[in-house]
């Protein structure tokens, strides 16, 4: 994958008492007056298909070069030719977060339909034709097939990337051990892939599951300091479970070229509307657990088993059903659990401005249910894919915040 550009800050912060403990938390700190905003941006991935026969179609090169007219170096391939990836520049607001997101996504999609093609974003392909997807030609994706073989069969799959500017790896690996008890809420949030090559999978995020099986992926460790890290990444390079800093699959993990912390955890979100909340909610995680840190609070440490068994049942069930909650084992209410985080980053949302956008479409998606559920409802109604992926095509370039 290619990345955005993107600078941050390590603000200072003085905490003072709120309300409303997290996973494995203490209680919530607000902010000082004078903190500068944290800056965001994304990396999102797109399929493309046919409008008449809903098959994906391998023309990334040429859809491409037609969207990178208008968009330049914030467009490209990805490791099949059915995908497409954009990138932002950082922002401060999160209202210009969410302008350019929705240009962008229109520029890709006029680019695809002047090619006769349209745009989804969905974590897995609704439907797939047999056998391995037709690679990128590029030298690392071959590196890639030849050391890691089937398991690049499987990478039709789609993702949002959110990364939040940080000033160096110990900041980063610091708001990563804070931040670890809460990647199962962020994929039961934007579970986006109930589908794989034509049948349902009974999972609201298929991707997730897929993305597992990689050498390293999923929940990243607890690091005990950037040394830690450092020979772990060495001995990932030197076993050859990864071929290099950008294979670091883990759900959350410090971007390897640019100094940002790139969250993971997420489906390719079927809306402008998703990206823009999922942005929202990890800026404001990252700058409670800036605070946090700041005042010295306890780091959670869940258990490795559990925290991985919270991440599966999050993928199995999205926010529909149940969270194991990391910190104590017990089952939650998805939607409940979501609420006490967002009870939780109250003093973040106010400091950046993002509560009341936020809460609105926090509030649209608890009332409308997942993105996972809305493809399985589209499809109930006639028994047909095809409608799935028209409800795809129709999302991808919807304005709506």
């Amino acid at each position: 994958m290619t990345g955005m550009t993107s600078t941050g800050h390590t603000p200072a912060v003085t905490p003072t008492p709120d309300a409303e403990p997290g996973p494995g938390h203490g209680r919530t700190r607000a902010f000082a007056s004078g903190l500068p905003p944290l800056t965001l941006g994304a990396e999102e991935e797109f399929l493309l298909v046919d409008p008449v026969s809903r098959e994906l179609r391998a023309e990334a090169g040429p859809v491409v070069a037609e969207a990178a007219k208008e968009l330049g170096d914030r467009v490209g391939p990805e490791i099949t030719r059915y995908q497409v990836e954009t990138r932002t520049v950082p922002h401060s607001s999160l209202a210009g977060f969410a302008d350019q997101i929705r240009a962008t996504r229109r520029c890709l999609g006029g680019a695809a339909a002047r090619r006769g093609l349209r745009i989804i974003s969905s974590g897995t392909p609704v439907t797939a034709p047999p056998g391995p997807p037709p690679l990128t030609d590029d030298a690392r994706y071959s590196r890639s097939a030849a050391q890691f073989r089937a398991l690049d069969d499987e990478q039709i799959a789609c993702a949002c990337h959110i990364h939040i500017g940080v000033p160096d790896l110990a900041t980063a690996l610091e708001i990563s051990n804070r931040l670890r008890p809460w990647i199962p809420v962020l994929i039961a949030l934007s579970a986006n892939s109930p589908y794989w090559a034509g049948r349902d999978t009974g999972y609201a995020s298929w991707r997730t599951t897929t993305w597992g099986r990689w050498p390293v992926a999923g929940p990243p460790p607890y690091f005990e300091s950037p040394s830690h890290f450092e020979d772990l990444v060495a001995g990932f390079l030197a076993t050859g479970a990864i071929l290099d800093r950008g294979g670091l699959y883990w759900d959350i993990r410090p971007s390897h070229h640019v100094p940002t912390l790139e969250f993971r955890a997420a489906d390719a979100t079927a809306t402008a509307d998703d990206t823009v909340l999922l942005a929202g909610l990890v800026r404001a995680m990252t700058a409670t657990a800036l605070s946090a840190a700041d005042a010295k609070e306890p780091v959670p440490r869940p258990a490795p088993d559990l925290l991985r068994a919270a991440c599966w049942r999050a993928a199995r069930d999205g926010i529909a059903g149940d969270l194991i909650d990391p910190a104590t084992g017990r089952l939650v209410p998805a939607t409940r659990h979501v609420d006490g985080l967002l009870a939780r980053l109250r003093p973040a949302l106010d400091h950046h401005g993002d509560t009341e956008l936020v809460d609105r479409l926090w509030s649209r998606l608890r009332d409308h249910g997942s993105r996972a559920d809305a493809q399985r409802a589209v499809h109930r109604r006639r028994g047909r894919l095809a409608d799935v992926v028209d409800h795809l095509i129709a999302g991808a370039t919807a304005q709506t915040v």
